[in-house]
């Protein structure tokens, strides 16, 4: 995975195994650079970087993308808003695959079925 570090994981009980990765620098315990809630150690220079070049990489298909959103239910919404802000933003054609919840805004191609059958439909109509 590039990371440089090789963790044994317990399956029975979805844990690692020690040792543990430890800090090169301190010697202590090692953790994700994963936003949690709360976490004032959580270090965005990376991910800040990776959503300016996003941005960038976006801005140059204005007019022209098509956003296939497989899945993104209402629960936890924030897959649906990133690609209705692309639909508002950048005039992108969403397609929404969902066999409950493929509704979207005006303009929203939704296909109610599972994401196997959408893949398997589109790949015909492209070929």
């Amino acid at each position: 995975d590039g990371t440089g570090v090789d963790l044994e994981l317990d399956e029975s009980t979805m844990r690692a195994r020690a040792p543990l990765p430890a800090c090169p620098r301190c010697g202590g315990l090692a953790r994700p650079n994963v936003l949690m809630f709360g976490d004032g150690e959580w270090q965005s220079e990376r991910t800040d970087a990776q959503h300016r070049g996003l941005s960038q990489w976006l801005a140059g298909l204005a007019g022209r993308l098509v956003v296939v959103e497989c899945g993104a239910g209402t629960a936890v919404p924030t897959v649906r808003w990133f690609s209705e802000r692309l639909q508002r933003g950048l005039g992108a054609t969403l397609v929404r695959v969902n066999p409950r919840e493929s509704f979207g805004p005006a303009g929203t191609i939704e296909l109610p079925m599972g994401a196997a059958d959408a893949t398997e439909q589109l790949m015909k109509l492209l070929s």
